[in-house]
């Protein structure tokens, strides 16, 4: 299987295909490399695509101390990926947990970013749901520590914004269920602790949000209610953001409607090879609401 090493030495397990201008797809907390399977067959014949298994998800290494994990750490682990892989600049596609890493790295690493998809990126973020957000994000890992991965994800896959997508695709979301279920039940606590639970909202990151040059689309589910106004903020607050919203659906975007996920992506790529996506025009910001 092949794997790359971080700065920190933890081997990262990837799968790779196709040719051409790289994209990395940074996967959700319940996900793994697999969960991209439709983008990688859809979009491996135009680019050269790679999906990687974050730390703590086997066959990637699970390092056993907390401090091993961290929004840092998520973030640093895709630039791991561009340099074990010898890539310079890639577009990035991250979902939920992937999402906020593909946002940190947009802010910290401009310079190694083509452009940014954020999908699902949000939970959490509300100022007056972040005590809400840090004591479930300990429940979770506690219930992952007490009954194993087996049992908990099959609660774990029922979250409010993935019934949609059980409604919808019983066969897909089943295939999600079954895969959280085969997770690392070390990986997924710790995973909880360091990197979910303690992640920075987005509200206390505006300023950092208004310095992102690369192209980006934001994407979100209309029934995903944690990540509606989190992707507003992050439209109002990068210049250079367009927003996606797929109607009657949740969380797992790229899952639940891998057609619409694909092509909005796609067509987002073509604008920016092109260089053909633009920055907002500040005129549009403007107070007034029907003329000067």
């Amino acid at each position: 299987m092949p794997h790359l090493t971080t700065d920190d030495g933890v081997k990262l397990h990837y799968e790779e295909v196709g040719a051409g201008t790289p994209i990395v797809f940074v996967h959700e907390f319940a996900g793994d490399w697999r969960s991209w399977e439709h983008q990688l067959r859809f979009f491996g014949r135009r680019y050269r695509c790679i999906a990687f298994n974050a730390r703590g998800y086997p066959p990637s290494d699970v390092p056993d101390s907390v401090e091993s994990y961290s929004q840092e750490r998520a973030r640093d682990d895709i630039r791991a990926v561009l340099d074990g892989l010898k890539i310079d600049r890639a577009h990035i596609v991250g979902l939920s947990m992937g999402g906020f890493a593909t946002l940190h790295f947009g802010f910290t690493y401009p310079e190694r970013t083509r452009s940014l998809v954020i999908g699902g990126c949000g939970y959490g973020a509300a100022p007056d749901k972040r005590a809400q957000f840090a004591e479930e994000a300990e429940t979770a890992a506690r219930q992952f520590e007490d009954i194993g991965m087996g049992k908990a994800a099959a609660g774990y896959a029922q979250a409010p914004s993935r019934i949609p997508f059980l409604n919808k695709d019983p066969r897909g979301w089943k295939e999600m269920a079954d895969q959280l279920a085969e997770h690392s039940t070390k990986g997924a606590a710790l995973t909880m602790r360091g990197v979910q639970k303690r992640r920075p909202s987005l509200f206390d990151l505006v300023e950092r949000m208004k310095t992102i040059p690369a192209p980006t689309l934001i994407m979100t589910g209309d029934e995903d209610w944690p990540c509606l106004e989190p992707a507003l903020l992050m439209k109002r607050m990068i210049a250079s953001a367009g927003l996606v919203v797929i109607p009657n659906t949740g969380h797992t975007i790229n899952l639940e409607e891998p057609a619409a996920f694909n092509q909005h992506v796609m067509d987002f790529l073509h604008a920016v090879d092109a260089g053909r996506w633009p920055e907002r025009d500040p005129r549009t910001m403007a107070n007034a609401i029907l003329g000067k």
